[in-house]
């Protein structure tokens, strides 16, 4: 089974071209099943069955985290749809096995998404001018929280930015992103011009619209990570005096809320965002709550008729 495991990692990578965080999530939960059948007396592959899959969903459901909390489900669901790709790789390559579409996956809470809006983004915004950092670091980490709300950019994808992919003129890109699926995104007047603040002061040959700068040292040094861009993003909303957890994936939802609360249709925020699914595009329906409540203001919150 490991063998075949491997090869199937390989196809990810090779074929699908899926990223290096994703096979690597891919190796780890297949990892545990495999490690799971074998103490079961199960290594091959033909020996797979629905048995096996239903005492793996029990142990996961089981299972605790590093705090000592149950695995919430869609962390259980991420290891049935890896044991379920793997499947249907089987069976398109001829090898027998149990069906892919014997699997279902566990049932989860609609997921609640936290996004800014008002005086929060307004002040999440403004807030790398108002530091003691030098001129470079403000324009840069403008420029990143502006690009992150106009265009929803996932994190991955802002930190893989290169200069020329950006065309200021135009105010407008493509990005490539997960399957390397390629979709155009738009700049706003204000991204545009913290962008073009920002690279008027960049000195030096960095091919990378982000780059990373070395406080103590003054010397730039190589491309922002991801993992920089998170703890940059979330200095920067405690600065600004909000108390919810911030991420960069709260500015890719403000940016997909403050869509459609100002008329986009889904499909349209859809194709911005890169879902491949509709479904997924679906969390942010819980917008209209607010639309909701004024309608029923409107047409049904009457005062009694008097008798």
């Amino acid at each position: 089974m490991k063998k075949i495991i491997n090869q199937f990692l390989e196809h990810l990578e090779v074929e699908k071209g899926l990223s290096t965080l994703t096979i690597r999530n891919y190796h780890f939960y297949l990892n545990r099943f495999e490690q799971f059948a074998k103490e079961h007396g199960v290594s091959k592959i033909e020996k797979i069955d629905k048995d096996l899959i239903h005492n793996f969903r029990l142990h996961l459901n089981r299972l605790t985290d590093e705090n000592n909390e149950p695995l919430k489900k869609n962390t259980q669901n991420y290891h049935l749809i890896a044991i379920r790709g793997f499947l249907k790789y089987l069976a398109k390559n001829d090898i027998t096995s149990l069906g892919p579409e014997k699997i279902d996956l566990a049932k989860q809470e609609p997921r609640q998404v936290t996004f800014l809006e008002g005086v929060e983004l307004k002040n999440i915004l403004e807030a790398p001018l108002n530091t003691n950092n030098d001129e470079l670091m403000r324009c840069r980490d403008k420029a990143i929280l502006e690009l992150f709300f106009s265009t929803g950019l996932r994190v991955s994808e802002l930190a893989k930015l290169k200069i020329d992919d950006i065309n200021l003129d135009k105010e407008e890109f493509t990005v490539r992103g997960k399957g390397k699926k390629v979709r155009i995104v738009f700049l706003s007047d204000e991204a545009r011009s913290a962008l073009k603040k920002y690279l008027s002061n960049r000195q030096d040959v960095n091919p990378y619209l982000f780059i990373n700068l070395d406080r103590a040292r003054k010397t730039v040094d190589e491309p922002i990570t991801s993992r920089s861009i998170e703890r940059l993003v979330v200095k920067y909303a405690k600065l600004a005096g909000i108390m919810k957890s911030v991420t960069p994936h709260t500015l890719r939802h403000s940016y997909a809320t403050d869509l459609l609360l100002n008329g986009a249709d889904i499909r349209s925020v859809q194709a911005m965002l890169g879902h491949s699914s509709i479904t997924t595009t679906q969390v942010y329906t819980h917008i209209t709550d607010k639309q909701l409540r004024e309608v029923h203001k409107k047409f049904h919150d009457k005062k009694s008729p008097k008798k």
